[in-house]
């Protein structure tokens, strides 16, 4: 969509100087403002800036339009390192806060919270102009309309812009809502979807047979990832990519998934001394990343790892998942079992400060030898292989070629830098740590729950489901409501903010494993009850697809459907996932036919938007290659189960127990024998005792 540049808003895109827009020292500010009082750890910390913030709401909207003033909408996030440097220079100076208290209703976004709002106003920056991301800055009329917006700017920039937007509020009205209307009008008209796919099984399969040779140019071989750089993890492309190793044996998927897990795990974008993941690596080869650490991420990476470790039995990738865990267990766990969102990038004033050594550093914290293996290990300088003199902890050379050049064993080598590894840790735990978001929000808390139950099947460790029931708990207790509904988030020892379509969906993906994990039937009854409530409100009768938001919710300027993956996959295609596994397991035509609906309509969008139709490919490589369907029966069903999802099944459905409580159960309990039965596509293979036995049969497609 192409809105119409003309008039006022595309001129200050072209005034960055204003001569004599210099401001004094910030000045203390005694009171707080409303924020003070938000649920949002986020918001929370601008309750001490001048600017007299809003939260999101009617009162802000009717404050607008009773004094006639435009909104700003400052939207970001708790680890967002510019949202932090754009507080510091402009929302903490008073004349920049008098500015805008005077000619603007400023409101202030968590976009963790508030994703509907977020996606309105990134179409905004998107149409006007071609780029978009946090701290995001709108400019709208009373009404929510957009008729600007932008990202970051300095002070003084910051400064011009509200005088060039007042001018023009105040003498150009006319083209102002002129111009509202026609961003508003290309929001909306982003989101018209014509379904142009297919629903034929051949034409499905023949798309899918086009992916993988499709998406190949994008993929970065050498340094792992998708081609250049900023590099995000993306766990949900190399998921599809496993999946397509494991279904049509294709070695060069296997490839790129291996070169990119090892890259990551590797590289600067590992924390390697506690473990876990920073949100992703500013160049081509994962070594400098941006510092902060987002569950989501780590959630899914747990998931991505423990399965690469169940097709290539490499023991780094266990490794990476039981460290990772370790981190979301000692830093990212609530005492009520609930998963916080984020840590920050910043401390003591600077990015990555926490996680930063000097050579000095680690000279000073161990011994001779031990220091001189350390640092030759993981890069580190007299110079910095990072900014300042700092040096970012990546690993430079391989552990063989290290061993050797200190004239030690591989063992031995290992050894040394695993004491090295606690003792700076220990070291580092004594710096002022980066601020923690503690907000509990429910898609997240699924995809790490998700992380949990796949390290459980990986690894067989009990305490991984034991942690996962406890959080499955938690989110049943707080965050399911008594009309069946979910809440967003939960903060301050309370829940708020009516949820949104990637809680439905993956929080239904997650109670769907757990009945995997456990065969209590009731955490498969709430996936149904859950995946219902979504289809009565979320689902658009006139098309196929899921709105983002419920009809109970509060009405935006435009109502959004979110198709392609982000760092988050695709709420659509979950929602299609939670159909499809539903609808096998009670046998209903009508979740099927919607999910089956679902992906052929995208069937021609494949190829033209690439890896970010990764979560739909593989709900689409289920669909040509029919799950299997597996039952255990009989009083060690849950012992055999845990030991047939030891492999890597994509998208098998388990199901068993004691009780005959699902269609393809019925009939299957022998009192006193434990039986698997392997079906697929209707079809049932003979009844066997062993996990051996089950196991060849599942290998025989």
């Amino acid at each position: 969509m192409r809105v119409e540049r003309k008039g006022w808003a595309w001129v200050v895109l072209a005034v960055l100087v204003c001569a004599g827009c210099s401001s004094p020292a910030t000045e203390n500010t005694e009171s707080l403002n409303r924020l003070a009082k938000a649920s949002s750890p986020y918001l929370r910390e601008h309750a001490d800036n001048p600017v007299d913030w809003y939260e999101w709401g009617d009162e802000a909207l009717a404050k607008a339009a009773s004094e006639g003033k435009p909104l700003i909408i400052s939207i970001g996030y708790a680890s967002c390192h510019w949202c932090h440097v754009m507080e510091e220079e402009s929302f903490m100076d008073t004349t920049v806060a008098r500015i805008m208290n005077e000619n603007f209703v400023a409101i202030k976004i968590d976009r963790e919270e508030r994703p509907d709002v977020d996606q309105v106003y990134i179409d905004a920056a998107q149409l006007i102009s071609g780029r978009a991301g946090w701290p995001l800055n709108a400019f709208a009329l009373p009404n929510g309309k957009p008729f600007y917006a932008g990202t970051y700017y300095p002070k003084d920039q910051w400064i011009n812009l509200l005088s060039q937007i007042t001018t023009a509020y105040k003498e150009d009205i006319t083209n102002v809502r002129k111009q509202a209307d026609a961003v508003t009008d290309g929001i909306v008209l982003n989101d018209m979807i014509s379904p142009q796919g297919t629903e034929e099984q051949a034409d499905i399969l023949s798309v899918y047979n086009t992916i993988f040779p499709d998406w190949e140019p994008e993929l970065d071989y050498l340094s792992g990832g998708l081609a250049g750089a900023p590099k995000f993890p993306m766990p949900v492309v190399w998921e599809f990519l496993l999946q397509e190793h494991k279904q049509n044996n294709n070695e060069r998927a296997l490839k790129v998934v291996s070169t990119t897990l090892d890259a990551m795990a590797a590289g600067g974008i590992y924390d390697h001394l506690a473990g876990g993941f920073a949100r992703y690596s500013t160049d081509a080869d994962w070594k400098v990343p941006h510092f902060e650490k987002m569950l989501y991420d780590n959630g899914q990476l747990v998931s991505l790892y423990a399965h690469a470790y169940q097709v290539t039995k490499n023991e780094t990738y266990a490794q990476i998942v039981e460290e990772t865990l370790s981190f979301v267990s000692e830093e990212l766990t609530s005492p009520q079992s609930g998963f916080y969102s984020s840590l920050n990038a910043d401390s003591e004033g600077g990015e990555g400060t926490f996680y930063v050594w000097t050579k000095a550093g680690i000279e000073a914290t161990l011994d001779t030898e031990s220091a001189e293996l350390f640092c030759d290990y993981f890069g580190v300088t007299e110079e910095g292989n990072w900014e300042h003199g700092k040096n970012v902890l990546y690993k430079q050379t391989q552990l063989e070629e290290l061993a050797a050049k200190h004239a030690v064993t591989a063992d031995a080598a290992i050894l040394a830098l695993e004491k090295s590894r606690k003792k700076l840790l220990e070291a580092r735990n004594k710096r002022i740590r980066p601020s923690l978001d503690d907000k509990i929000l429910t898609s997240w808390n699924a995809l790490m729950l998700s992380g949990y139950l796949d390290a459980y099947w990986a690894l067989g460790k009990a305490e991984y489901l034991d942690i996962a029931l406890k959080n499955a708990d938690f989110l049943k207790k707080n965050m399911i409501r008594s009309d069946g509904g979910l809440w967003r988030s939960y903060t301050n020892g309370g829940p708020s903010i009516e949820a949104f379509l990637d809680d439905y969906a993956f929080l239904s993906l997650a109670l769907i494993q757990l009945y995997q994990a456990t065969f209590d039937i009731r955490w498969l009854e709430q996936a149904r009850s859950l995946a219902d409530y979504a289809v009565t409100h979320f689902h658009d009768p006139s098309n196929v697809f899921f709105y983002y938001t419920s009809n109970t919710s509060e009405q935006l300027v435009a109502r959004k459907f979110e198709i392609a993956d982000q760092v988050i996959p695709s709420s659509n295609a979950a929602m299609a996932e939670v159909l499809f596994k539903l609808g096998h397991y009670y046998e209903s035509a009508t979740y099927l036919d919607m999910s089956v609906k679902m992906v052929g309509s995208l069937s021609k969008d494949f190829t033209q938007s690439g890896p970010y139709f990764a979560k739909w490919a593989s709900l689409m490589g289920l669909l040509v290659n029919e799950p299997f369907e597996v039952a255990v029966m009989g009083p060690d069903a849950l012992e055999k189960s845990q030991l047939l999802m030891r492999e890597y099944h994509p998208g098998m459905l388990l199901m068993g127990g004691n009780s005959e409580n699902l269609p393809l159960l019925e009939n299957k309990l022998i009192e006193g024998e434990t039986i698997i039965y392997v079906c697929q596509n209707k079809v049932c293979k003979l009844p066997v005792k062993s996990v051996e036995l089950a196991l060849k049969q599942l290998s025989n497609n």
